[in-house]
């Protein structure tokens, strides 16, 4: 029903009647701000009221000592609700926090993480126990659909990836390599760059954020919807059905990825050694076999299976800590993409002495 202001008697007297709701709150306000201060508002005529009319009038009787006559009950409580809701919100400021404190709740909060991620590695490793004692509760359908998730769908970006990589290796070498007329050393640093270093991290790094994350927020999702608990109750062990298949699928194909990331980087590093600095493919490949040792070959084999076991530890460890909100699938699915790739890196460094010291350089 349209409604509008009633006429008034006084000069600084507002009497609307009808409807005061926010498809009128416009022309309300309009009319509020031509009426001299002090406002009298009255509400007789008002046969309905919202929210939004209620706080122009509260606001208005607040901010210009006004009154309010003639108001319903039920006009008058939704004032009084409008009224009680209209506190300034406390700022509290925070808390001034020191450096020490902050190094402190952080090596503190980084000792609970690494306790629990071996806690959670020796709760896999009895999983692994059983499902060797127990093979037929092993599930390989879960472990040839891991296959198929972590190594045969990654092949296309990790092998384009590292294409490209190889491609900006050798051109950035040669670059630099030409200012002393060494540039064919450039195939020197392709192969055993690609093949001693980057095959291998960028692969595990390329495989944390694919594969790790999406164990995190697989997990973390039946978690929530009380998948895992279900499994419990009907005593299937969610660590024998969930985190053994994928760390077994990633812990088998990370070499055979790594090994497909290695030949492309050289295949890309080969490509920009032909068109930019005219060695022919063969030489390029005959160069590569005498530069590259088997030792970097095995270096890139045995570092690529442990990654990709830290890499689904980390995943799965944070897809369980997820608790019953949400929020916390993508929470935990950062962390898990974190962590894992701190922890290859670390472990990366700790390979690179290690080799080092035996020999293999």
């Amino acid at each position: 029903m349209a409604s509008a202001a009633l006429p008034r008697t006084k000069p600084n007297v507002f009497a609307p009647n009808g409807a005061l709701t926010i498809a009128r709150a416009g022309s309300t306000q309009r009319e509020l701000d031509a009426i001299p201060d002090p406002v009298e508002v009255d509400l007789s005529g008002v046969e309905r009221i919202d929210t939004v009319g209620a706080w122009l009038i509260h606001r208005t009787v607040r901010d210009r000592q006004g009154t309010v006559v003639g108001a319903s009950p039920e006009v008058a409580k939704l004032l009084e609700q409008v009224a009680d809701a209209d506190r300034p919100s406390e700022v509290k400021r925070p808390k001034k926090i020191s450096v020490v404190g902050e190094l402190g709740a952080w090596t503190f909060q980084f000792g609970r993480t690494i306790a629990g991620l071996l806690g959670f590695f020796g709760a896999t490793l009895m999983g692994l126990a059983a499902v060797l004692t127990h093979p037929k509760r092993f599930r390989y359908n879960a472990l040839v659909q891991q296959f198929d998730v972590v190594g045969v769908r990654a092949l296309g970006i990790i092998g384009l990836m590292s294409f490209l990589i190889g491609v900006v290796i050798g051109q950035q070498g040669a670059v630099q390599l030409q200012q002393f007329g060494a540039e064919v050393y450039t195939v020197n640093l392709i192969g055993r760059i690609t093949v001693r270093e980057l095959g291998p991290l960028m692969t595990a790094i390329m495989v944390a954020g694919r594969s790790g994350s999406a164990f995190a927020a697989q997990i973390g999702t039946m978690k929530i919807t009380e998948e895992v608990d279900a499994m419990r109750t009907i005593g299937v062990s969610p660590v024998e059905a969930l985190v053994v298949p994928r760390i077994l699928a990633t812990i088998v194909v990370m070499p055979l990825l790594a090994f497909w990331a290695m030949m492309t980087a050289i295949v890309g590093g080969g490509v920009f050694c032909w068109a930019g600095l005219e060695i022919p493919p063969i030489t390029y490949i005959q160069l590569i076999g005498d530069v590259v040792p088997a030792t970097d070959l095995w270096v890139g084999l045995i570092k690529a299976p442990v990654f990709g076991f830290i890499i689904a530890l980390a995943g799965c460890f944070q897809g369980m800590l997820v608790a019953n909100d949400s929020e916390q699938v993508g929470l935990k699915t950062t962390a898990a993409v974190v962590q894992s790739i701190f922890l290859v890196i670390v472990l990366d460094a700790i390979f690179a002495v290690f080799f080092s010291s035996v020999g293999w350089i």
